[in-house]
Protein backbone atom coordinates (compact mmCIF):
# COMPACT_ATOMS: atom_id res chain seq x y z
CA UNK A 1 0.00 0.00 0.00
CA UNK A 2 1.43 3.49 -1.02
CA UNK A 3 1.86 5.57 1.34
CA UNK A 4 0.17 9.37 1.40
CA UNK A 5 3.01 12.30 0.28
CA UNK A 6 3.06 14.98 2.53
CA UNK A 7 4.42 18.55 2.11
CA UNK A 8 5.22 20.52 4.89
CA UNK A 9 5.42 23.93 4.58
CA UNK A 10 7.28 25.81 7.87
CA UNK A 11 8.75 28.92 9.03
CA UNK A 12 10.04 28.28 12.63
CA UNK A 13 12.05 25.31 14.97
CA UNK A 14 9.41 22.86 13.18
CA UNK A 15 8.47 21.12 16.77
CA UNK A 16 5.42 19.92 14.26
CA UNK A 17 7.27 18.99 12.11
CA UNK A 18 9.27 16.61 14.39
CA UNK A 19 6.34 14.83 15.93
CA UNK A 20 5.21 14.64 12.43
CA UNK A 21 8.57 12.38 11.45
CA UNK A 22 8.76 10.28 14.69
CA UNK A 23 5.23 9.69 14.33
CA UNK A 24 6.07 8.33 10.39
CA UNK A 25 9.72 6.62 12.20
CA UNK A 26 7.77 4.63 14.63
CA UNK A 27 4.93 3.05 12.22
CA UNK A 28 2.16 5.34 13.57
CA UNK A 29 1.72 7.12 10.62
CA UNK A 30 1.03 5.94 6.78
CA UNK A 31 2.77 8.70 5.39
CA UNK A 32 6.38 9.49 3.92
CA UNK A 33 7.14 13.34 4.00
CA UNK A 34 8.06 14.56 -0.14
CA UNK A 35 9.47 18.03 0.75
CA UNK A 36 9.23 20.62 3.53
CA UNK A 37 9.40 23.81 2.35
CA UNK A 38 9.96 27.70 4.53
CA UNK A 39 9.90 30.64 3.57
CA UNK A 40 12.85 31.90 5.70
CA UNK A 41 16.14 30.13 4.52
CA UNK A 42 17.60 29.50 8.00
CA UNK A 43 15.36 28.15 10.20
CA UNK A 44 15.39 24.86 12.01
CA UNK A 45 13.02 23.10 10.30
CA UNK A 46 15.33 22.95 7.47
CA UNK A 47 17.88 21.25 9.48
CA UNK A 48 15.42 18.94 11.42
CA UNK A 49 14.40 17.82 7.79
CA UNK A 50 17.98 17.55 6.72
CA UNK A 51 18.71 15.30 9.20
CA UNK A 52 16.14 13.04 8.63
CA UNK A 53 16.97 13.22 4.71
CA UNK A 54 14.17 14.82 3.90
CA UNK A 55 14.41 16.87 0.68
CA UNK A 56 13.58 20.74 1.51
CA UNK A 57 13.01 23.98 -0.67
CA UNK A 58 13.37 27.38 0.37
CA UNK A 59 11.14 30.24 -1.26
CA UNK A 60 11.64 33.88 0.41
CA UNK A 61 8.18 36.16 -0.27
CA UNK A 62 10.80 39.20 -1.28
CA UNK A 63 11.47 37.36 -4.48
CA UNK A 64 8.29 37.94 -5.54
CA UNK A 65 5.72 40.17 -6.92
CA UNK A 66 2.49 39.49 -4.70
CA UNK A 67 1.21 36.54 -2.34
CA UNK A 68 -0.55 34.70 -5.52
CA UNK A 69 3.10 34.81 -7.34
CA UNK A 70 4.63 33.29 -4.60
CA UNK A 71 1.90 30.91 -3.94
CA UNK A 72 2.12 29.67 -7.51
CA UNK A 73 5.61 28.77 -7.17
CA UNK A 74 4.61 26.95 -3.54
CA UNK A 75 1.93 24.96 -5.84
CA UNK A 76 4.51 23.96 -8.80
CA UNK A 77 7.26 22.24 -6.19
CA UNK A 78 4.53 20.87 -4.41
CA UNK A 79 2.86 19.35 -7.51
CA UNK A 80 6.60 17.93 -8.66
CA UNK A 81 7.03 16.59 -5.75
CA UNK A 82 3.61 14.74 -5.98
CA UNK A 83 2.41 15.97 -2.45
CA UNK A 84 -1.28 14.75 -1.52
CA UNK A 85 -1.49 16.57 1.55
CA UNK A 86 -0.13 19.60 2.45
CA UNK A 87 0.54 20.39 6.19
CA UNK A 88 1.11 23.56 7.80
CA UNK A 89 3.55 23.70 10.72
CA UNK A 90 4.19 26.64 12.05
CA UNK A 91 4.19 28.60 8.33
CA UNK A 92 3.45 32.13 9.71
CA UNK A 93 1.76 33.71 6.16
CA UNK A 94 -1.66 33.63 5.14
CA UNK A 95 -1.78 31.09 1.97
CA UNK A 96 -4.13 32.63 -1.18
CA UNK A 97 -6.55 31.22 -3.30
CA UNK A 98 -4.21 30.05 -5.78
CA UNK A 99 -3.20 27.13 -2.99
CA UNK A 100 -6.18 26.78 -1.70
CA UNK A 101 -7.89 26.07 -5.70
CA UNK A 102 -4.66 23.45 -6.06
CA UNK A 103 -4.96 21.24 -2.67
CA UNK A 104 -9.02 22.06 -2.04
CA UNK A 105 -9.45 20.40 1.68
CA UNK A 106 -6.08 18.74 1.04
CA UNK A 107 -4.53 21.44 3.32
CA UNK A 108 -4.17 20.91 6.99
CA UNK A 109 -3.05 23.60 9.82
CA UNK A 110 -3.10 23.55 13.70
CA UNK A 111 -3.84 26.73 15.83
CA UNK A 112 -2.74 26.97 19.37
CA UNK A 113 -6.37 27.88 20.50
CA UNK A 114 -9.56 26.35 20.54
CA UNK A 115 -11.20 27.60 17.13
CA UNK A 116 -13.65 29.51 16.75
CA UNK A 117 -12.00 31.24 19.75
CA UNK A 118 -9.20 33.47 19.42
CA UNK A 119 -8.35 33.51 15.68
CA UNK A 120 -5.12 35.05 14.60
CA UNK A 121 -1.51 35.44 16.52
CA UNK A 122 -0.70 35.96 19.88
CA UNK A 123 -3.93 34.08 21.49
CA UNK A 124 -2.57 32.02 24.30
CA UNK A 125 -1.95 35.93 25.88
CA UNK A 126 -5.43 36.49 24.24
CA UNK A 127 -6.99 33.48 25.91
CA UNK A 128 -5.31 34.13 29.16
CA UNK A 129 -6.40 38.07 29.59
CA UNK A 130 -10.22 37.08 28.25
CA UNK A 131 -10.13 35.58 31.37
CA UNK A 132 -11.28 31.74 29.08
CA UNK A 133 -10.99 28.83 32.00
CA UNK A 134 -9.72 26.42 28.94
CA UNK A 135 -7.86 26.58 25.67
CA UNK A 136 -6.31 23.91 23.71
CA UNK A 137 -5.34 23.41 19.78
CA UNK A 138 -7.62 22.81 17.06
CA UNK A 139 -6.01 20.73 13.52
CA UNK A 140 -8.35 22.29 10.51
CA UNK A 141 -8.60 22.35 7.14
CA UNK A 142 -7.46 25.28 5.77
CA UNK A 143 -9.96 27.97 3.78
CA UNK A 144 -9.38 31.18 2.03
CA UNK A 145 -10.46 32.88 5.87
CA UNK A 146 -8.01 33.05 8.81
CA UNK A 147 -8.33 30.20 10.90
CA UNK A 148 -11.88 29.64 9.88
CA UNK A 149 -11.68 26.37 7.60
CA UNK A 150 -13.62 22.89 9.15
CA UNK A 151 -12.63 21.51 12.15
CA UNK A 152 -11.32 18.21 12.23
CA UNK A 153 -9.43 17.69 15.63
CA UNK A 154 -8.98 19.48 19.22
CA UNK A 155 -7.24 19.38 22.48
CA UNK A 156 -8.03 20.80 25.29
CA UNK A 157 -6.06 22.43 28.28
CA UNK A 158 -7.07 23.92 31.29
CA UNK A 159 -5.77 27.49 31.87
CA UNK A 160 -4.54 28.18 35.37
CA UNK A 161 -4.84 31.16 37.56
CA UNK A 162 -0.87 31.30 37.48
CA UNK A 163 -0.23 30.67 33.82
CA UNK A 164 2.13 33.07 31.92
CA UNK A 165 1.79 33.03 28.03
CA UNK A 166 5.28 31.13 27.88
CA UNK A 167 3.28 28.32 30.23
CA UNK A 168 -0.04 27.99 28.47
CA UNK A 169 1.95 27.63 25.42
CA UNK A 170 4.10 25.35 26.61
CA UNK A 171 1.07 22.83 27.62
CA UNK A 172 -0.60 23.88 24.06
CA UNK A 173 2.54 22.34 22.41
CA UNK A 174 2.62 18.77 23.73
CA UNK A 175 -1.05 18.50 23.37
CA UNK A 176 -0.73 19.66 19.74
CA UNK A 177 2.39 17.59 18.69
CA UNK A 178 -0.15 14.95 20.26
CA UNK A 179 -3.57 15.28 17.75
CA UNK A 180 -1.48 16.45 14.46
CA UNK A 181 -0.45 13.14 13.47
CA UNK A 182 -3.95 12.06 14.44
CA UNK A 183 -5.59 14.36 12.14
CA UNK A 184 -3.27 12.94 9.41
CA UNK A 185 -3.66 9.83 10.14
CA UNK A 186 -7.04 9.80 10.15
CA UNK A 187 -6.84 11.72 6.46
CA UNK A 188 -4.49 9.21 5.12
CA UNK A 189 -6.71 6.39 6.08
CA UNK A 190 -9.24 8.11 3.69
CA UNK A 191 -11.89 8.39 7.35
CA UNK A 192 -12.34 12.35 6.73
CA UNK A 193 -15.43 13.30 5.59
CA UNK A 194 -16.28 16.97 5.18
CA UNK A 195 -20.11 17.94 5.02
CA UNK A 196 -20.81 21.73 4.96
CA UNK A 197 -18.70 22.85 7.87
CA UNK A 198 -18.63 19.60 9.50
CA UNK A 199 -16.15 17.08 9.44
CA UNK A 200 -17.09 13.98 10.12
CA UNK A 201 -15.20 11.27 11.38
CA UNK A 202 -16.31 7.70 9.39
Amino acid sequence: MSKLRLGVLASGSGSNLQAIIDSIKCGNLPCEIAVVISDKPDVYALKRAELHGIKTETVQSKTFQNREAFDTELVRILKDHNVELVVLAGFMRVVTRILINAFPMRIMNIHPALLPSFPGLHVQKKAIEYGAKFSGCTVHFVDEGIDTGPIIIQAVVPVNDNDTEETLSARILKEEHRIYPCAIKLFAKGRLEVRDRRVIVK
